[in-house]
């Protein structure tokens, strides 16, 4: 049978809302249309506006519809960039980690290249703990030139988890706000933007059961930043597009069930997990990432490094036995190089070359992992008599 285990990339539908996002497909009417039918097409945006505030726990008003997570973090990390530099020409500073994913990375370098803004990389730790002694550090010496923090809730390829907390009590002492990216925690981690203390966070649909091409940027009231893309000046003016019912109505039903579900969906998860792990240890020259000081990851993760082969060649051999998982994050599929995660955490290239991440999903059963279980050891032996060794 086929075998799913790359729900981090982007999960299954769910059935309930393939039928919700059916059942809006055919609604007529631009939702900014004042006549009858853009009204009634408004009002299926804004009940999934208010389903999409209670999952995340905020206010109606801060959820921002976009296209996806890389939308919302281009426009949280530019958007708030350009409000606070033009505020005060000083602010310049940007404060990040290199484990972040290629959404935030990319625009920071780009600021950094053409906008003169000068990004400051935290350490991470062997296990990608971002080190917050040094966020202390950097705050205390250069707090006044610094426009932002851009910190992931949790990391999309280990699963490891930021003490978000932490991080914006440390920001708020000098009032400088906070972005994350939940897009990898969404669904899994008990969520409350209320009580963050984010100024901007960035959720998506695809990894909990919606399509794909739907999320949001949610934006505390307090929050001033820039527009990204010009035009009709939907979205409190911040992200100009038509949106789409049905679009908005699945994500938001799937964000629902998501929340409903996850403390279950977590237990189901971490015996999965658990039944992995075991299998794991009976295999030669195999590390779990997240196993060397017991920092907590998320349940639907599991990511390990293998000696004496590419994590694309195992991958391609998995696959042929008809078992899907991945080296890393989907965005950087077909780039030939290295986790940047793992070289971060400071991994060497042959070892951040020799990995795999095993996600879970709503739609994961037991016979799915139980198959990759079987496949693996076979999978691995071939690929190093084979001589697949990473590069």
């Amino acid at each position: 049978m086929p075998v799913y285990l790359d729900h981090a990339a982007s999960s299954v539908l769910r059935s309930e809302v393939r039928d919700e996002f059916l059942a809006h497909l055919e609604v007529v009417g631009n939702p900014s249309s004042i006549h009858g039918y853009g009204q009634s097409a408004r009002q299926l945006v804004e009940e999934a506006r208010e389903q999409i505030a209670k999952a995340v726990d905020c206010n109606r008003s801060e959820v921002i519809l976009t296209s996806g997570g890389t939308e919302s973090d281009n426009l949280a990390v530019k958007g708030i960039f350009w409000q606070r530099n033009g505020e005060d020409a000083a602010r310049r500073v940007i404060i990040s980690a290199a484990t972040e994913h290629h959404a935030v990375i990319d625009p920071l370098e780009w600021l950094e290249k053409s906008q003169g803004a000068e990004v400051i990389w935290l350490p991470v730790s062997n296990e990608g703990l971002v080190e917050l002694d040094a966020l202390a550090r950097v705050l205390a010496e250069r707090a006044n030139e610094v426009a932002l923090i851009t910190l992931m809730w949790a990391n999309n390829e280990t699963g490891v988890i930021t003490d978000i907390h932490e991080v914006t009590a440390l920001a708020d002492k000098y009032r400088i706000p906070v972005h994350s990216d939940a897009v990898a925690a969404f669904g899994h981690l008990p969520i409350s933007f209320a009580t963050s203390g984010l100024a901007a966070m960035t959720i998506t649909g695809h990894k909990i059961g919606s399509p794909i091409g739907v999320g949001a940027l949610i934006v505390s009231r307090n929050t001033k930043l820039v527009e990204v893309a010009h035009g009709g000046g939907q979205e409190r003016g911040l992200r100009s597009g038509t949106l789409s019912p049905a679009l908005a109505k699945s994500f938001a039903l799937a964000a629902e069930l998501c929340v409903a579900e996850a403390e279950a969906m977590a237990a189901k998860h971490a015996k999965f997990a658990g039944a992995i792990l075991k299998s794991l240890s009976a295999i030669k020259d195999i590390e779990v990432t997240l196993s060397r000081g017991g920092a907590a990851g998320l349940p639907n993760i599991l990511h390990f490094s293998f000696a004496g082969c590419s994590g694309d060649s195992l991958l391609f051999l998995l696959d042929s036995a008809g078992v899907s998982v991945s080296t890393g994050s989907a965005c950087r599929a077909g780039v030939a190089e290295p986790s940047h995660v793992l070289l971060a955490m400071g991994r060497t290239e042959a070892e951040a070359s020799g990995c795999l991440r095993v996600s879970f999903g709503h739609s994961t059963t037991e016979a799915e992992v139980q198959a990759f279980i079987d496949a693996l050891p076979a999978a691995y032996a071939s690929a190093k008599k084979a001589g697949l060794s990473a590069k």
